[in-house]
């Protein structure tokens, strides 16, 4: 059975996120929005698997929050990313560079086979 979408997902989701807040804070709602939209809407990121994964970054002093006003006048959480997120997401770029190399090695030799 192949993998749900979701399950590739859960692997990159902090280098998504992470690159989703580099031009500047943004809102979990927002946050989800954009990566299904630059994604197509390939990626999509529940609530249920977002929300932890600030908490997380947020403990890791990746990101930072603070409450806001949403476009839509509501009180919203706003992340950005700190000095610290900006470095973790060079480190996860490159984690990421490297990983999608190995499996293009692979498929490649594979496919000579």
């Amino acid at each position: 059975m192949p993998p749900r979408k979701n399950d590739i997902l859960q692997g990159t989701l902090a280098l998504l996120v992470l690159k989703t807040l580099q031009p500047g804070p943004m809102h979990g709602w927002g946050i989800t929005l954009h990566i299904q939209q630059i994604s197509n809407d390939i990626l999509r990121v529940e609530e249920g698997s977002l929300y932890p994964a600030l908490h997380r970054m947020e403990q890791d002093g990746w990101i930072a929050a603070e409450w806001g006003v949403s476009e839509n006048n509501r009180r919203a959480r706003y992340y950005r990313l700190t000095a610290a997120g900006r470095r973790q997401l060079v480190k996860e770029q490159q984690s990421w560079q490297e990983l999608t190399g190995a499996v293009a090695l692979v498929l490649n030799f594979a496919a000579k086979a």
